[in-house]
């Protein structure tokens, strides 16, 4: 079973600006496909994709990207650049983990961890970061097993709790994982947030056949989970999922791309046959 996971940006109108933006700042990014509704681009040699849906659903910080810089004077770079217009939620400074750290929100509405390596030789490198946040609190450690079981070729490579003694004692405070080869974090957060995971960022699942379809819009739904439209659904820790068949792009290049956007504006779950006969 293949998939192209990736990350999604909500915008209202300005998503091919914030994509440029970004891939002026970081390594390895250029943008790859542009349409008025689409923009697909790469930061970090990381596929991510710009949607203009309009005012309904904002960017918050329960998805960050998380980047890792190879110096100290590469990480302020990217922090200067990536707050202009914007403010800091953490400023940048020396961590107990890290010899320079921050967190910020740009003018799109976005938000950054930018964190030098403690690792020499490496490269400059992007992943989305999961926040467990208010009634998802203490949750973290649940979704990364359930998504871990989820994908294939996927591990859980660090895990730490906070430790006994502290008021969040057996949270987590940081991880890393792969599902099906991607790198990505995540950590609950303690303390009110007034925010959770929500449409404005929400992850890909690119999928060959209706039977991949099926079995993540299955996983993803069960147990908690919700049905949305159009192919988005979201899973019991209410992270928010686009499960997607790939060859979506082609049908709506054809000459009958109107009448797939009207079959599949009618759909919850993606259905391949439907689509491609709406494309005929």
């Amino acid at each position: 079973m293949s998939n192209n996971m990736y990350p999604c940006l909500w915008f209202d109108g300005n998503a091919e600006e914030a994509a440029r933006f970004y891939c002026s700042i970081l390594k390895e990014s250029s943008v790859k496909v542009c349409t008025p509704m689409v923009i697909t681009f790469e930061l970090c040699g990381k596929q991510i994709m710009g949607l203009n849906g309009g005012p309904r659903f904002k960017i918050n910080p329960s998805i960050s990207f998380f980047v890792v810089c190879t110096s100290i004077d590469e990480t302020n770079e990217v922090w200067d650049r990536l707050i202009e217009g914007g403010t800091a939620m953490i400023n940048i400074d020396k961590q107990p983990w890290s010899e320079r750290y921050g967190w910020l929100r740009d003018k799109f509405g976005m938000t950054w961890q930018i964190m030098v390596s403690d690792q020499p030789g490496g490269k400059q490198s992007l992943c989305p970061s999961l926040l467990f946040t208010d009634d998802k609190f203490g949750k973290a450690e649940a979704a990364i097993k359930m998504y871990a079981s989820v994908f294939k070729n996927s591990s859980v490579d660090i895990l730490v709790h906070y430790p006994e003694g502290d008021t969040n004692a057996g949270k987590v405070m940081f991880s890393e994982f792969k599902l099906n080869g991607y790198n990505m974090t995540a950590m609950d957060g303690p303390g009110e947030h007034k925010y959770s995971f929500s449409e404005g960022v929400s992850l890909v699942v690119n999928c060959d056949t209706q039977e991949e379809i099926d079995y993540y819009w299955n996983k993803f739904t069960s147990d908690g989970g919700k049905e949305s439209m159009c192919g988005w659904c979201q899973d019991k820790f209410g992270v928010w999922w686009q499960i997607v068949p790939s060859v979506l792009g082609k049908l709506m290049t054809g000459p009958n791309a109107q009448k797939v956007v009207e079959a599949f504006m009618q759909m919850k779950k993606f259905i391949i046959a439907d689509l491609e006969k709406a494309a005929a």
